[in-house]
């Protein structure tokens, strides 16, 4: 049958009649023009004995040599045993699931399973950095069709606002999700993984802290410190247990057993860094400052509630803003006084294992970690009564009061300045 009968100009000139009319071109090919004057490419075929049709579009969206193309593209698959129309229609499915598995909906079913495992904080945070970085340019992208370049000029934009760590956590988040949807079967390569090294690496920010030579004057600071009383108490019961600041702001009162002969404070595994439970011994000089914080509290869950609502915990830079206004800006943070402790109780020789226990680091050996916990408790304990020891060592030159002047004066107190 010969083919290539028609041309570009026969069919411009081609017009509308009373019926619709078919102008072959060979091999199956025809253009159907309609009486309204529209021109369909339909390709008649013979699959299994039955006669069927193909449409390929409308002309001239779709040129003579574009038809031809697929007319070509046909009769390869039906020599290979295979019948284009199921070809076109699984195509077709295959492109409408792709439209549904997007960026967008593939990392929101990865961060709703991951809500579940993480701590809600960090998990709103992750969500957000999402929304704000990711989203807005890939969300209604079908995750399968986007490439290495596309997801490196989303992550250059987050790099040229100067937010350096931010991109290289996206990048980060990215490999993680085209990994998951690779598992799921909903893409076949991870874009984010061929961009490592393509990001400019974040200045680590050195997390500054006191040396402790220079204790003595902070302490006599803190101590003269007329701000909030509450703000005060809080920052001593920092230096005195070598919490983290959000373990301390989050404290409530039954987290403390205060009757036990040796009182100690359990800090649930959901308020802590290494998802763990871990056990603060008190010395003597922590329970002074929880008998008085209880003393003035006004709610009874938080210990270092805020002053207008005694159900919220203290912010989250009120501890850091008073030491700003101790003078300590840019000298160090509330976080430090951690590095602070550790460097000066390795000098003094403690056991190094106790010290990372005591300070709740993690311990990559999950049974030796469980089992630090329990054997270090008596050593930590009596390494924070050290601390608490040594800290008043270098507070003698502040003005010390009797007991009965210090009962007085909670007494003067009551009702007063604990905010």
């Amino acid at each position: 049958m010969a083919s290539h009968k028609l041309t570009e100009l026969g069919i411009r000139k081609a017009k509308a009649g009373k019926k619709d009319k078919k102008l072959f071109d060979g091999k199956g090919l025809f253009l159907l023009v309609t009486t309204k004057g529209r021109k369909y490419w339909r390709l008649k075929y013979r699959y299994n004995k039955k006669e069927k049709l193909l449409s390929f579009g409308v002309w001239p969206e779709i040129s003579l040599i574009e038809a031809r193309e697929k007319t070509d593209q046909a009769k390869h698959a039906i020599k290979a045993g295979n019948d284009p129309s199921i070809i076109r229609k699984n195509l077709k499915f295959n492109k409408q699931i792709d439209q549904s598995n997007t960026f967008g909906s593939i990392s929101m079913e990865w961060l709703n399973m991951k809500q579940k495992e993480w701590k809600e904080d960090h998990f709103s945070n992750v969500k957000r950095a999402f929304e704000i970085h990711l989203l807005p340019d890939l969300a209604q992208r079908p995750i399968r069709e986007i490439t290495s370049t596309e997801l490196l000029m989303v992550l250059k934009k987050i790099e040229y606002q100067g937010k350096y760590e931010a991109a290289k956590r996206a990048r980060q988040k990215c490999e993680v999700i085209f990994r998951y949807a690779s598992s799921i079967q909903k893409c076949d390569n991870n874009p984010a993984s061929n961009l490592k090294g393509t990001l400019t690496s974040p200045k680590r920010k050195k997390m500054n802290f006191l040396e402790p030579s220079i204790l003595p004057e902070f302490l006599g600071k803190l101590e003269k410190y007329d701000g909030a009383l509450v703000t005060k108490l809080a920052l001593k019961f920092v230096i005195l247990t070598l919490a983290r600041t959000s373990e301390i702001r989050f404290a409530t009162w039954p987290e403390f057993d205060l009757e036990a002969k040796e009182p100690l404070w359990r800090i649930p595994e959901e308020r802590m860094k290494m998802a763990r439970d871990h056990i603060v011994p008190l010395s003597i000089q922590a329970l002074l400052v929880l008998r008085e914080v209880r003393y003035y509290s006004q709610g009874d869950h938080y210990v270092f509630h805020q002053l207008r609502n005694f159900q919220k915990p203290m912010s989250e830079n009120t501890m850091l803003y008073a030491m700003y206004r101790m003078g300590y800006h840019s000298r160090a943070t509330v976080h430090g006084f951690r590095s602070t402790a550790s460097t000066l109780l390795h000098e003094k020789g403690f056991n190094p294992d106790v010290i990372e226990s005591l300070l709740a680091h993690q311990d990559n050996n999950k049974v030796r970690a469980a089992y630090n916990r329990a054997e270090y408790l008596d050593e930590r304990r009596k390494i924070l009564q050290w601390w608490a020891d040594y800290l008043d060592s270098l507070n003698v030159s502040i003005e010390q009061e009797e007991p009965e002047q210090e009962e007085e004066k909670l007494k003067m107190w009551k009702g007063g300045n604990l905010y």
